[in-house]
Protein backbone atom coordinates (compact mmCIF):
# COMPACT_ATOMS: atom_id res chain seq x y z
CA UNK A 1 0.00 0.00 0.00
CA UNK A 2 1.41 2.81 -1.26
CA UNK A 3 1.70 6.07 1.20
CA UNK A 4 1.08 8.81 -1.25
CA UNK A 5 -2.23 7.21 -1.64
CA UNK A 6 -5.79 8.67 -0.46
CA UNK A 7 -7.46 5.84 1.90
CA UNK A 8 -10.89 6.93 2.38
CA UNK A 9 -13.90 5.08 4.27
CA UNK A 10 -17.16 5.34 2.83
CA UNK A 11 -20.20 4.16 4.48
CA UNK A 12 -24.05 3.65 3.34
CA UNK A 13 -26.85 4.22 5.82
CA UNK A 14 -29.79 2.37 3.90
CA UNK A 15 -33.47 1.73 5.45
CA UNK A 16 -32.47 -1.81 5.44
CA UNK A 17 -28.01 -2.15 5.99
CA UNK A 18 -25.23 -0.21 6.86
CA UNK A 19 -22.74 -0.65 4.26
CA UNK A 20 -19.28 0.31 4.69
CA UNK A 21 -15.54 -0.14 2.94
CA UNK A 22 -12.31 1.48 2.90
CA UNK A 23 -10.93 1.85 -0.69
CA UNK A 24 -8.06 3.50 -2.04
CA UNK A 25 -7.88 6.67 -4.57
CA UNK A 26 -7.64 7.42 -7.42
CA UNK A 27 -8.05 4.23 -8.64
CA UNK A 28 -10.85 3.37 -6.90
CA UNK A 29 -9.27 0.13 -5.10
CA UNK A 30 -11.45 -2.20 -2.23
CA UNK A 31 -9.37 -2.62 0.30
CA UNK A 32 -12.23 -3.97 2.96
CA UNK A 33 -15.55 -4.19 3.53
CA UNK A 34 -17.75 -4.32 6.25
CA UNK A 35 -21.92 -4.91 6.83
CA UNK A 36 -24.40 -4.32 9.54
CA UNK A 37 -28.09 -4.02 9.45
CA UNK A 38 -29.92 -0.67 10.12
CA UNK A 39 -32.82 -1.39 12.78
CA UNK A 40 -34.07 2.28 12.07
CA UNK A 41 -36.69 1.61 14.61
CA UNK A 42 -33.96 1.44 17.56
CA UNK A 43 -33.44 5.12 16.79
CA UNK A 44 -30.84 7.63 15.46
CA UNK A 45 -27.86 6.96 18.06
CA UNK A 46 -27.60 3.46 17.74
CA UNK A 47 -27.57 3.55 14.28
CA UNK A 48 -24.93 6.19 14.18
CA UNK A 49 -23.42 3.99 17.06
CA UNK A 50 -22.89 0.96 14.32
CA UNK A 51 -21.63 3.12 11.59
CA UNK A 52 -19.15 4.66 14.15
CA UNK A 53 -18.35 1.19 14.94
CA UNK A 54 -17.93 -0.12 11.49
CA UNK A 55 -15.74 2.76 10.47
CA UNK A 56 -13.73 2.08 13.23
CA UNK A 57 -12.88 -1.40 12.37
CA UNK A 58 -11.60 -0.18 8.94
CA UNK A 59 -9.71 2.68 10.23
CA UNK A 60 -7.88 0.13 12.75
CA UNK A 61 -7.17 -2.45 9.90
CA UNK A 62 -5.78 0.33 7.79
CA UNK A 63 -3.48 1.43 10.03
CA UNK A 64 -4.77 5.02 8.89
CA UNK A 65 -7.33 6.83 7.10
CA UNK A 66 -7.48 9.70 4.91
CA UNK A 67 -11.22 11.12 5.15
CA UNK A 68 -14.50 9.51 5.59
CA UNK A 69 -17.32 9.80 3.36
CA UNK A 70 -21.26 8.87 4.62
CA UNK A 71 -24.35 8.77 2.60
CA UNK A 72 -27.45 8.57 4.11
CA UNK A 73 -30.97 8.19 3.17
CA UNK A 74 -32.38 11.36 3.98
CA UNK A 75 -32.19 14.99 2.52
CA UNK A 76 -28.84 16.41 2.81
CA UNK A 77 -28.30 20.23 2.19
CA UNK A 78 -26.09 22.37 0.50
CA UNK A 79 -23.78 22.43 3.88
CA UNK A 80 -23.72 18.51 4.42
CA UNK A 81 -25.63 18.81 7.01
CA UNK A 82 -28.69 15.59 7.19
CA UNK A 83 -31.98 17.89 6.83
CA UNK A 84 -34.71 14.93 7.17
CA UNK A 85 -35.98 12.34 9.72
CA UNK A 86 -37.79 10.58 7.45
CA UNK A 87 -36.07 7.21 8.27
CA UNK A 88 -33.07 7.80 10.38
CA UNK A 89 -32.88 9.84 13.37
CA UNK A 90 -30.30 12.25 12.95
CA UNK A 91 -31.19 15.76 12.74
CA UNK A 92 -30.35 16.51 16.01
CA UNK A 93 -27.03 14.24 16.88
CA UNK A 94 -23.62 15.53 15.53
CA UNK A 95 -23.11 12.65 13.03
CA UNK A 96 -20.24 14.45 11.25
CA UNK A 97 -18.22 15.64 14.51
CA UNK A 98 -18.40 12.21 16.01
CA UNK A 99 -17.02 10.64 12.75
CA UNK A 100 -14.58 13.27 12.74
CA UNK A 101 -12.98 12.22 15.63
CA UNK A 102 -12.03 8.95 13.19
CA UNK A 103 -10.95 11.24 9.76
CA UNK A 104 -12.14 14.04 8.54
CA UNK A 105 -15.34 13.31 7.42
CA UNK A 106 -18.47 14.33 5.09
CA UNK A 107 -21.66 13.52 4.14
CA UNK A 108 -23.40 13.05 1.72
CA UNK A 109 -27.47 11.89 0.43
CA UNK A 110 -27.42 8.57 -0.81
CA UNK A 111 -28.35 8.65 -4.16
CA UNK A 112 -26.05 11.61 -4.96
CA UNK A 113 -23.29 9.02 -3.15
CA UNK A 114 -24.33 6.66 -5.53
CA UNK A 115 -24.68 8.77 -8.59
CA UNK A 116 -20.71 10.14 -8.02
CA UNK A 117 -19.48 6.15 -8.35
CA UNK A 118 -21.37 5.95 -11.15
CA UNK A 119 -19.97 8.91 -12.71
CA UNK A 120 -16.37 8.18 -11.60
CA UNK A 121 -16.10 4.30 -11.60
CA UNK A 122 -19.47 2.67 -13.25
CA UNK A 123 -21.81 2.73 -16.09
CA UNK A 124 -22.21 6.67 -16.47
CA UNK A 125 -18.31 7.13 -17.10
CA UNK A 126 -18.73 7.42 -20.60
CA UNK A 127 -21.51 10.22 -20.07
CA UNK A 128 -21.61 14.09 -19.00
CA UNK A 129 -24.89 14.68 -18.41
CA UNK A 130 -27.13 11.72 -16.81
CA UNK A 131 -29.88 10.42 -14.50
CA UNK A 132 -29.59 8.21 -12.09
CA UNK A 133 -32.60 6.16 -10.18
CA UNK A 134 -31.93 4.01 -7.36
CA UNK A 135 -34.79 1.89 -6.29
CA UNK A 136 -34.58 -0.46 -3.09
CA UNK A 137 -36.10 0.12 0.18
CA UNK A 138 -36.91 3.73 -1.23
CA UNK A 139 -36.78 5.34 -4.63
CA UNK A 140 -34.90 8.54 -5.06
CA UNK A 141 -32.73 10.25 -8.07
CA UNK A 142 -30.24 12.51 -8.89
CA UNK A 143 -29.06 14.75 -12.09
CA UNK A 144 -25.33 14.64 -13.04
CA UNK A 145 -23.66 17.37 -14.58
CA UNK A 146 -20.11 17.05 -15.79
CA UNK A 147 -19.34 15.06 -12.81
CA UNK A 148 -21.30 16.79 -10.34
CA UNK A 149 -24.54 16.26 -8.69
CA UNK A 150 -26.69 18.86 -8.66
CA UNK A 151 -27.71 20.20 -5.50
CA UNK A 152 -31.19 22.62 -6.33
CA UNK A 153 -31.17 25.75 -4.34
CA UNK A 154 -31.54 23.91 -0.76
CA UNK A 155 -29.72 20.78 -1.52
CA UNK A 156 -33.05 18.88 -1.36
CA UNK A 157 -32.79 17.08 -4.61
CA UNK A 158 -34.04 13.70 -5.59
CA UNK A 159 -37.48 12.90 -4.16
CA UNK A 160 -38.94 11.47 -6.75
CA UNK A 161 -40.99 9.30 -4.67
CA UNK A 162 -42.06 10.86 -2.09
CA UNK A 163 -44.93 12.69 -2.66
CA UNK A 164 -48.47 11.56 -3.88
CA UNK A 165 -49.38 10.72 -6.94
CA UNK A 166 -52.81 12.39 -6.36
CA UNK A 167 -54.75 10.84 -10.05
CA UNK A 168 -58.29 11.06 -9.66
CA UNK A 169 -59.89 8.01 -11.28
CA UNK A 170 -62.62 9.00 -13.79
CA UNK A 171 -65.08 6.17 -13.19
CA UNK A 172 -65.35 6.62 -9.35
CA UNK A 173 -63.70 9.94 -8.81
CA UNK A 174 -61.08 8.50 -5.53
CA UNK A 175 -57.90 10.75 -5.28
CA UNK A 176 -54.91 8.05 -4.18
CA UNK A 177 -52.50 9.76 -2.32
CA UNK A 178 -50.49 7.15 -2.74
CA UNK A 179 -46.91 7.62 -3.31
CA UNK A 180 -44.65 6.44 -6.08
CA UNK A 181 -42.61 4.59 -2.73
CA UNK A 182 -46.31 2.91 -1.60
CA UNK A 183 -46.32 1.45 -4.64
CA UNK A 184 -43.14 0.48 -5.99
CA UNK A 185 -40.51 0.25 -3.38
CA UNK A 186 -39.40 -2.93 -2.19
CA UNK A 187 -41.87 -2.42 1.16
CA UNK A 188 -44.59 -1.57 -0.81
CA UNK A 189 -44.48 -4.72 -2.84
CA UNK A 190 -44.17 -6.80 0.18
CA UNK A 191 -46.94 -4.88 1.78
CA UNK A 192 -48.98 -4.91 -1.33
CA UNK A 193 -48.83 -8.60 -1.71
CA UNK A 194 -49.15 -9.63 1.47
CA UNK A 195 -52.14 -8.37 1.83
CA UNK A 196 -53.70 -10.40 -0.89
CA UNK A 197 -52.58 -13.62 0.68
CA UNK A 198 -48.79 -13.60 -0.10
CA UNK A 199 -46.27 -14.95 2.04
CA UNK A 200 -42.85 -12.57 1.36
CA UNK A 201 -40.64 -10.64 3.47
CA UNK A 202 -38.19 -8.91 0.76
CA UNK A 203 -39.35 -7.16 -2.55
CA UNK A 204 -36.82 -9.64 -4.20
CA UNK A 205 -39.53 -12.49 -3.54
CA UNK A 206 -42.18 -10.77 -4.88
CA UNK A 207 -40.08 -10.97 -8.44
CA UNK A 208 -39.48 -14.28 -7.67
CA UNK A 209 -43.45 -15.17 -7.20
CA UNK A 210 -44.43 -13.22 -10.13
CA UNK A 211 -41.66 -14.87 -12.51
CA UNK A 212 -42.71 -18.29 -11.42
CA UNK A 213 -46.22 -17.52 -12.53
CA UNK A 214 -48.11 -16.26 -9.03
CA UNK A 215 -50.23 -14.20 -11.00
CA UNK A 216 -51.00 -11.99 -7.67
CA UNK A 217 -47.09 -10.99 -7.64
CA UNK A 218 -47.12 -10.57 -11.52
CA UNK A 219 -50.37 -7.74 -11.35
CA UNK A 220 -48.49 -6.27 -8.23
CA UNK A 221 -45.12 -6.47 -10.04
CA UNK A 222 -46.78 -5.39 -13.63
CA UNK A 223 -48.96 -1.87 -11.37
CA UNK A 224 -46.01 -0.73 -10.01
CA UNK A 225 -42.96 -1.25 -12.78
CA UNK A 226 -45.79 1.03 -14.61
CA UNK A 227 -46.34 3.86 -12.07
CA UNK A 228 -41.88 3.48 -11.63
CA UNK A 229 -41.41 3.56 -15.79
CA UNK A 230 -43.80 6.51 -16.24
CA UNK A 231 -42.25 8.96 -13.07
CA UNK A 232 -38.54 7.42 -14.61
CA UNK A 233 -40.10 8.48 -18.73
CA UNK A 234 -41.14 11.91 -17.32
CA UNK A 235 -37.70 12.79 -15.85
CA UNK A 236 -36.16 12.14 -19.42
CA UNK A 237 -38.82 14.19 -21.00
CA UNK A 238 -38.29 17.59 -18.46
CA UNK A 239 -34.62 16.87 -17.99
CA UNK A 240 -33.05 15.10 -21.13
CA UNK A 241 -29.79 13.16 -19.94
CA UNK A 242 -27.85 11.27 -22.07
CA UNK A 243 -28.38 8.38 -20.32
CA UNK A 244 -30.50 6.75 -17.25
CA UNK A 245 -28.37 4.82 -14.68
CA UNK A 246 -30.49 2.38 -12.34
CA UNK A 247 -29.37 1.12 -9.19
CA UNK A 248 -30.65 -0.20 -5.75
CA UNK A 249 -31.12 -3.39 -4.79
CA UNK A 250 -34.88 -3.81 -6.47
CA UNK A 251 -33.85 -1.66 -9.97
CA UNK A 252 -30.64 -4.27 -10.09
CA UNK A 253 -32.92 -7.19 -10.42
CA UNK A 254 -32.85 -9.01 -13.65
CA UNK A 255 -34.76 -11.57 -15.94
CA UNK A 256 -38.61 -10.19 -16.46
CA UNK A 257 -38.48 -6.75 -14.29
CA UNK A 258 -35.61 -5.40 -16.19
CA UNK A 259 -37.08 -6.12 -19.40
CA UNK A 260 -40.42 -5.21 -18.59
CA UNK A 261 -38.52 -1.59 -17.08
CA UNK A 262 -36.65 -1.34 -20.36
CA UNK A 263 -39.56 -1.23 -22.86
CA UNK A 264 -42.42 0.91 -20.07
CA UNK A 265 -39.71 3.49 -19.94
CA UNK A 266 -39.21 4.05 -23.23
CA UNK A 267 -43.29 3.45 -24.21
CA UNK A 268 -43.52 6.49 -21.74
CA UNK A 269 -40.43 8.62 -23.15
CA UNK A 270 -42.60 10.96 -25.16
CA UNK A 271 -40.09 12.52 -27.93
CA UNK A 272 -38.15 9.95 -30.26
CA UNK A 273 -35.54 12.15 -30.28
CA UNK A 274 -34.25 10.70 -26.64
CA UNK A 275 -36.79 7.58 -26.91
CA UNK A 276 -33.52 5.26 -27.93
CA UNK A 277 -31.04 6.77 -25.11
CA UNK A 278 -28.87 4.03 -23.21
CA UNK A 279 -31.07 2.51 -20.03
CA UNK A 280 -28.22 0.86 -18.11
CA UNK A 281 -27.97 -1.47 -14.82
CA UNK A 282 -25.60 0.43 -12.34
CA UNK A 283 -22.17 -1.13 -12.92
CA UNK A 284 -20.94 -0.27 -9.16
CA UNK A 285 -24.08 -2.72 -7.75
CA UNK A 286 -25.07 -2.67 -4.30
CA UNK A 287 -21.96 -0.98 -3.32
CA UNK A 288 -22.76 2.28 -5.21
CA UNK A 289 -23.47 4.41 -1.95
CA UNK A 290 -20.36 3.66 0.36
CA UNK A 291 -18.11 3.66 -2.64
CA UNK A 292 -19.46 7.37 -3.75
CA UNK A 293 -19.49 8.06 -0.37
CA UNK A 294 -15.70 7.62 0.17
CA UNK A 295 -15.26 9.67 -3.45
CA UNK A 296 -17.28 12.46 -2.16
CA UNK A 297 -14.51 12.58 0.62
CA UNK A 298 -11.48 12.20 -1.75
CA UNK A 299 -13.18 15.11 -3.50
CA UNK A 300 -14.12 17.24 -0.55
CA UNK A 301 -10.83 16.97 1.17
CA UNK A 302 -7.68 16.96 -2.08
CA UNK A 303 -4.38 15.59 -0.57
CA UNK A 304 -5.70 14.97 2.57
CA UNK A 305 -6.58 18.52 4.01
CA UNK A 306 -8.95 18.70 6.78
CA UNK A 307 -10.35 21.84 5.31
CA UNK A 308 -13.39 20.75 3.31
CA UNK A 309 -14.20 22.98 -0.13
CA UNK A 310 -16.31 26.11 0.26
CA UNK A 311 -19.48 26.10 -0.46
CA UNK A 312 -18.93 28.20 -3.51
CA UNK A 313 -16.90 25.80 -5.09
CA UNK A 314 -19.95 23.19 -5.33
CA UNK A 315 -22.79 22.96 -7.66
Amino acid sequence: MSASEFLAIGIDVGGTKIAAGLIAFPEGRVLAQRLAPTDAGRGGRPVLDDALRLARELAGAAGRVTAIGLGVCELVDRDGRVASSNCIQWQDLPVREELGTIAPAVIEADVRAAALAEALFGAAKPFRTFLYVTVGTGISCCLMLDGRPFLGARGATGTMGSSPLSIPCEQCGHVSQRTLEDIAAGPALVRRFNALHGHATSGHEVLAAAAAGDSVAATIVQSAGEALESQVALLVNVLDPEAVVIGGGLGLSDGPYWDHFIASTRRHIWSELHRGLPILRAATGVDAGWIGAAAKSWREFPNGSNQPQTLETKL
